[in-house]
């Protein structure tokens, strides 16, 4: 029997191919979506686009799901894993610079009533949320987790997040990325109308409480507070950052209530004898560290300003290839199994934005204006 050991070049030409083949066609599928997303921003600047709130992160999911459910089989298969790169490791990058779009400074000036208004919020929304999405629709809790993260803290990049760090499937992101269309795009235009009508009951300050802390995406908030007035505008938008600053505690929050959960049906599958699932790995938030630390860089001003805008800048394009490629992921025949459910979920959310959002304004003004 023969034992001459086998040349390790012996195996190089063999290998190396398959593996350049497998980089280069990586390297095609995150340009591929790269060229996708510079399409999507262009789309999303029409004038009749942009007026409706739309960010070109929403209308990169819409124009994503498209083409991946009607022409998914005219993109070679080797680029799959380029799509899947920005869909999860370019996501958790674009999460943690978007920090730079938020100071601590910007936080102070709307002081404690802005700080109990975002905590209240985005506190009882996703109680609320998760509460009625797996226990009055029936919803896993991945789908009714990222359908109250969308609503209580900042539309779609928190939806991003928290798919990031559940490790949920595409099409759970894309139904939670829908109620925050629907509803945002509806409260951009139906607050302004109720605060001019008087139907409100606010003042200024008032307003800028209640349209930042309840109104889903930023760009919402901006078009809907613009209409009352500028300082109700600033107002907003610094609440609404507050919000999204929250981003940090509750995603490590919530990833270990979903580690904890793993262990225990970890422990639960070993006590019964079986082996055969072993629970998955679930992501660490550590990219929410990042947004924090980019927050603090933010206000202690590091950077110079022009330097700031071009990372937003990038920025976006990086949260705008990574919805792109959700929506290519994303199966329409997936969504409508739960649609229905997920969209009544966030209808439920809504009612509470606007009513338990009144209720919060009006407390947090009387008691620490």
């Amino acid at each position: 029997m023969s034992t001459t050991p086998v040349p390790l070049h012996a195996a190089t030409p063999a290998a190396s191919p398959a593996v350049a083949h497998s980089t280069r066609g990586q390297l095609n599928g995150v340009l591929f979506v790269a060229l996708f997303a510079a399409a999507v921003t262009r789309i999303a600047s029409i004038p009749a686009i942009a007026g409706l709130g739309l960010s070109p992160l929403i209308v990169g999911i819409v124009a994503g799901a498209i083409y991946g459910n009607a022409l998914r089989d005219g993109m070679p298969a080797s680029w799959a894993a380029g799509v899947n790169f920005s869909a999860r490791k370019l996501l958790r990058i674009a999460v943690a610079f978007f920090g730079l779009r938020v100071s601590l400074q910007e936080i102070a000036q709307v002081g404690l009533p802005g700080l109990a208004e975002s905590v209240l919020i985005v506190v009882s929304t996703l109680v609320l949320g998760t509460w009625a999405g797996m226990k009055i629709m029936k919803l896993d809790r991945d789908t009714a987790l990222l359908t109250a993260a969308g609503s209580a803290i900042c539309g779609a990049a928190a939806v991003l997040a928290f798919e990031s760090t559940l490790q949920s499937k595409p099409h759970k992101s894309a139904m939670a990325v829908g109620s925050v269309v629907l509803f945002g795009t509806l409260s951009m235009f139906l607050y302004p109308v109720l605060f001019n009508a008087g139907w409100l009951h606010l003042d200024t300050v008032g307003a800028g409480l209640f349209f930042g802390g309840t109104i889903h995406e930023v760009a919402q908030v901006v078009g809907a507070a613009s209409n009352v007035s500028p300082e109700a505008e600033h107002i907003a938008t610094i609440v609404k950052m507050t919000r999204v600053m929250l981003l940090v505690p509750v995603l490590l929050v919530v990833g270990m209530w979903v580690n904890r959960s793993a262990r225990r049906a970890a422990a639960t599958d070993s006590q019964d004898g079986s082996h055969e699932a072993a629970p998955r790995k679930l992501a660490i938030p550590w990219f929410a560290l990042g947004f924090l630390a980019c927050v603090v860089i933010n206000s202690l001003h590091v950077l110079p300003d022009t330097a700031t805008s071009t990372l937003n800048t990038l920025d976006t394009f990086a949260l705008t290839m990574a919805m792109t490629a959700l929506g290519i992921e994303t199966r329409i025949a997936q969504i409508r199994q739960a649609g229905p459910r997920a969209l009544t979920t966030g209808l439920i959310l809504y009612v509470w934005l606007i009513a338990g959002g009144l209720g919060i304004t009006w407390t947090v003004q009387h008691l620490l204006g």
